[in-house]
């Protein structure tokens, strides 16, 4: 197993994917221990820092990369499986934004009401009892919340040259913020070009599945991860799949459009995975499936539609990658007790 420890600094972030070179090569096998920063780029410091104040727009939610991926060719399949995401500091920030979330007036969302004010909570992270403490910004009352850390932001260059900002989810992936994205996922995208151009960042804590305020609890992070190449799949969009799911994304406005693209993709695979035709596979989707809301907040909104794989059968999905690449996972962590 060849194990690949990546720590980028500022000067290391990217904030487009598809700009700039490669930081880092690997191959198809190797797992990779990198270092993320939280969406504010480590710039709130404390309950006083504003981040519309502290940390300017193009600053905001860097990602670590890009990774060139050895054969990783367009037309392809990227398998990115996490085995481990763990937040790397003892303080997890969330906050208002006055133009931003899905509760809030904004350009786009016009309405004849003042913004939200700007507010900012500090959550102290227990990893022991793995635990994040909410503490009223109001009152004395405080609620201990389960961790669940996941990568907020995955994405891969887009085709045709073209650069996007981090914080557009689309079909290369990008900000799409489901909490779905969590250690024991395989996240399948779209190769668009040579290598591929993997990054990766936004670490959340825990996140609710809808994003509402635009912030889950936002903290650096050490994840591990590990990929594979498949040749000639490229899903029309990003893809997961869990010990228990295969899932389709959609991201695009109005909402109603991001899931409708999620439930379709959905019933395309279903349809590949099963001897049905699209019709049955569409009456399946409709009785067995659930939908969450991944973020309502982003330039782009994202639904993740969801398939049970007990009606599939073991290792249907890409011949089985996901259990390969889980089976990498367990090899690592019986060599690794700690992650890093």
């Amino acid at each position: 197993m060849n194990v690949i420890r990546y720590m980028p600094g500022p000067e290391d972030w990217a904030h487009h994917f598809g700009a700039g070179p490669a930081r880092l090569d690997i191959a198809p096998g190797d797992v990779v221990q990198v270092a993320t920063e939280d969406c504010f780029g480590g710039l709130v410091r404390s309950p006083a820092d504003l981040p519309s104040e502290v940390v300017p727009f193009e600053a905001l939610n860097p990602v670590s990369g890009p990774f060139h991926v050895e054969g990783a060719e367009p037309g392809d399949a990227l398998a990115v499986h996490f085995i481990d995401i763990v937040p790397s500091k003892p303080t997890a920030i969330s906050s208002l934004f006055p133009h931003f979330g899905a509760l809030s007036p904004t350009h786009e969302t016009a309405l004849l009401a003042d913004p939200l004010p700007e507010k900012v909570w500090f959550y102290q992270l227990d990893l022991d009892r793995w635990t994040a403490r909410f503490s009223a910004l109001s009152s004395d009352f405080a609620l201990e919340l389960p961790l669940d850390p996941m990568h907020g932001t995955v994405g891969v260059a887009p085709p045709a040259g073209e650069q996007r900002l981090v914080m557009i989810p689309s079909t290369y992936g990008g900000n799409l913020d489901t909490p779905e994205l969590r250690a024991g996922t395989t996240l399948y995208l779209p190769v668009n070009v040579d290598g591929a151009l993997l990054a990766l960042g936004d670490g959340h804590a825990r996140q609710g599945e809808g994003e509402v305020t635009g912030t889950g609890l936002e903290c650096a992070m050490h994840t591990v991860f590990t990929v594979d190449v498949i040749k000639d799949a490229a899903p029309a969009w990003p893809r997961l799949e869990n010990a228990t799911a295969i899932m389709s994304t959609g991201s695009i406005r109005p909402l109603e459009d991001a899931y409708r693209i999620s439930q379709k993709d959905l019933v395309e695979w279903v349809t590949e995975l099963l001897p049905v035709d699209q019709y049955d596979a569409y009456q399946l989707v409709s009785q067995l499936g659930t939908a969450p809301v991944a973020n309502v907040c982003d330039p782009n909104y994202t639904f993740v539609s969801r398939f049970p794989k007990s009606v599939l059968g073991a290792g249907a999905a890409y011949g089985g990658v996901h259990a390969r690449l889980a089976a990498v996972a367990e090899e690592y962590r019986a060599a690794h007790p700690r992650i890093w």
